[in-house]
């Protein structure tokens, strides 16, 4: 497996090795061996798989706070999208800055989205199939987001003509900067 950092370190694209013959294909997606002997060690308590119907769906930014914030490792199993995290650790020196990758079945690329980042997606083609592991249980008590839109965090989405599909919760999240710190200096 290929570990590549991204524009902000802590967050990685982890490309598997796929092979294939006239049967098809062949993946270890996931391998604890591996990726520890490349320095990546993390324990996973829960898979998630989402399927957005539509192009444009946008799931996000979410996030949770300590004591259950969560690293996800992303990845797309039919379809495509366009992943984002968001560094959302006050006094981080990329505070308030994104990452932005496209990850699709075809590149078979996963994004590691490590805590103290908000995560979203948004689909780039019809039934788009989404699956990460989770090192945390999702907890409702800690849940939070922030604005799809938030100016002061500059992503550029790929809209559709229309505006995106959003959930209802995404549709009130607010800014950044409307929020308590999320992770406060050294909290992560």
């Amino acid at each position: 497996m290929k570990i590549t950092p991204q524009a902000i370190p802590d967050v990685l694209l982890i490309e598997p090795k796929r092979f294939g013959d006239d049967r098809g294909f062949f993946s270890e997606v996931w391998k604890r061996s591996a990726l520890a002997a490349q320095g990546f060690t993390v324990d996973f308590v829960q898979d998630n798989h989402s399927l957005s119907r539509e192009v444009g769906v946008l799931r996000g930014l979410h996030f949770q706070r300590p004591p259950t914030s969560q690293g996800k490792l992303v990845r797309v199993v039919r379809g495509r999208i366009l992943d984002v995290a968001v560094d959302i650790r006050q006094g981080s020196a990329t505070y308030g800055r994104h990452v932005a990758c496209e990850l699709s079945a075809d590149a078979w690329n996963q994004l590691w989205v490590p805590r103290g980042f908000a995560h979203g997606f948004m689909t780039l083609e019809p039934d788009s199939e989404v699956l990460y592991k989770v090192d945390a249980e999702y907890d409702p008590a800690t849940d939070g987001g922030i604005a799809w839109d938030d100016p002061a965090l500059g992503i550029e989405w790929p809209l559709p003509a229309a505006s995106p599909v959003l959930s209802e919760k995404d549709r009130k999240a607010p800014r950044l900067a409307d929020i308590a710190p999320p992770f406060p200096a050294g909290s992560v």
